[in-house]
C-alpha cells in the first residue's frame, strides 16, 4: 500500500475508475456532526451534485444530513439512498414543471424560488395539488467571494437569485398567493471559498436584510447561507478535512440569527472531495521536443475540472518509488484541453503504473461524459475492496 491506497487491489481493477475512501468521508462527517451539535439552530443539507454515487449518498444520508438537490433526479435519487423528503430542498434557476410537480409529490421541505415568474408556477402547480409548498427566496447579496470567475454565484452580474431591491416586491406576491407559503430566505456566493472574510460579508449584508425586513414586521424563520466552504487541493493528506470548525463559528459569531430561526447550510465539496481520487493506468510516456508526456486512459471525460476551470488536483505516481522527473500528464481524448496538469513531478513512470488524481470525490464522478463514445466511470467505495 502507498499512502492511502490498497494499490494491489487496485492493480487488478479495469482503469479508469474513482476510488473512495470510506474513513475519510465517516471522519468527515463525524466533524460536521460534532461541530453543528455545539450550535443547536443549524442544520447541514448535502449538496448533491458533488457527487450522485448511490453509496456515497446512502453513507450521508445515515449520518443524518438533509439533501440539497438542483433537479428532479437529484431529488429521486437522495430519496432512493434514504434522505427524509422533509429534509430536502430544492434549487435552481430553472425548475421545470414536471420536477416541481415530483418536489411536491414528495412533500419536500422548500423550494429555494430564484424569481416571481418560478414563484407563481410553483403556486400553480401547488393548487393543481391542492397543496400548499414552502418557499425560500434566493437573495443575491452582490458578494463577491475569493474563487475562480466560473464558481461565483452572489454578485450582480450572476444569473442566479432576486436582486436585494426586487426582494420586498417577492415577499409581498407571495403573501397574496395561497398556495405558496414564504418561510425563508436563501443565499449562496459561489464556491471552493477559503477566506472567511467572504463569508463574514455575507453576514454583514444579511443582517441588513433582516432588519430591513423586521422594520416592515415580516419575520423569517429559516436562513439559508448555502455552502462554499473550500478544501485542500494541494496537500490533500495533510489537511483530509476541511476546517468546519472555523467556517462554523464564523456563522455564529458573524451572523445575527434570533432565537427563532434556524439557519441552514448546503455543503457539497467540503464534505466529499477529498475521499475520492480518479485512479489511472499509464498508457504511453512520450518523448517531446522539449518534455515528456505521460498520457493515461483516463481523460477530460472521467475529470474535466482541469479542463473547464483550470482546477489543480494533486497527482501521484502510486506504483513508483523511483527518482522524481517532470512531466506533463494528459488524457487520450482529441481536444488540446485535455491536459490534467503541465510540469508534474511525479516518480519516475512507465507504461502501466498507476496514477492517482486526488481531490476528486467533488465535481469528478457526476460530471463525467460520454464523449468519443467512451463508457463512463465505475465509482467504488474502499470497505467493497477488502
Amino acid at each position: 500500500m502507498k499512502g492511502i491506497f490498497p494499490v494491489d487491489k487496485l492493480k487488478e481493477m479495469r482503469t479508469p475508475f474513482y476510488y473512495y475512501d470510506v474513513n475519510i468521508l465517516q471522519q468527515t462527517l463525524s466533524v460536521i456532526r460534532q461541530e453543528v451539535a455545539k450550535y443547536p439552530g443549524f442544520v447541514v443539507h448535502y449538496a448533491v451534485k458533488a457527487n450522485a454515487n448511490p453509496k456515497i449518498l446512502s453513507l450521508i444520508s445515515d449520518e443524518g444530513l438533509g439533501a440539497d438537490c438542483v433537479s428532479g433526479g437529484e431529488i429521486r435519487a437522495a430519496i432512493r439512498a434514504g434522505f427524509p423528503a422533509q429534509k430536502i430542498v430544492f434549487a435552481g434557476v430553472g425548475k421545470s414543471d414536471w420536477e416541481i410537480n415530483l418536489a411536491l409529490e414528495y412533500g419536500i421541505f422548500c423550494f429555494n424560488v430564484e424569481s416571481i415568474p418560478e414563484l407563481k408556477v410553483i403556486n400553480e402547480l401547488a393548487a393543481a395539488q391542492n397543496k400548499v409548498a414552502n418557499v425560500a427566496f434566493r437573495i443575491n447579496p452582490d458578494v463577491g467571494a475569493h474563487t475562480h470567475a466560473n464558481i461565483t454565484t452572489g454578485l450582480a452580474e450572476n444569473k442566479f437569485g432576486i436582486s436585494m431591491q426586487d426582494m420586498d416586491e417577492v415577499i409581498d406576491v407571495s403573501q397574496a398567493m395561497k398556495n405558496v407559503k414564504f418561510i425563508g430566505l436563501h443565499f449562496h456566493i459561489g464556491s471552493q471559498i477559503l477566506d472567511m472574510n467572504d463569508f463574514i460579508a455575507l453576514c454583514n449584508r444579511i443582517n441588513e436584510l433582516q432588519d430591513k425586513l423586521e422594520a416592515r414586521r415580516i419575520l423569517v424563520e429559516h436562513i439559508n447561507v448555502g455552502g462554499g466552504l473550500g478544501i485542500d487541493y494541494t496537500h490533500p493528506n495533510r489537511q483530509s478535512i476541511p476546517n468546519f470548525r472555523e467556517y462554523f463559528v464564523t456563522y455564529a459569531r458573524q451572523l445575527k440569527l434570533r432565537s427563532y430561526q434556524t439557519l441552514h447550510f448546503e455543503l457539497g465539496r467540503s464534505v466529499v472531495a477529498q475521499c475520492g481520487s480518479l485512479i489511472s493506468r499509464v498508457l504511453y510516456v512520450k518523448q517531446g521536443t522539449n518534455k515528456k508526456f505521460v498520457i493515461l486512459d483516463a481523460g477530460m471525460t472521467d475529470l474535466i475540472r482541469p479542463a473547464l476551470y483550470q482546477a489543480y488536483h494533486k497527482i501521484e505516481n502510486i506504483t513508483s518509488d523511483l527518482p522524481i522527473e517532470t512531466y506533463d500528464v494528459v488524457g487520450p481524448i482529441c481536444e488540446s484541453s485535455d491536459v490534467f496538469g503541465k510540469a508534474i513531478d511525479l516518480n519516475k513512470t512507465y507504461r502501466g503504473d498507476l496514477i492517482a488524481l486526488r481531490s476528486a470525490g467533488a465535481y469528478g464522478e457526476i460530471m463525467a461524459s460520454g464523449y468519443n463514445c467512451r463508457e463512463l466511470p465505475k465509482g467504488y467505495l474502499s470497505d467493497e475492496l477488502i
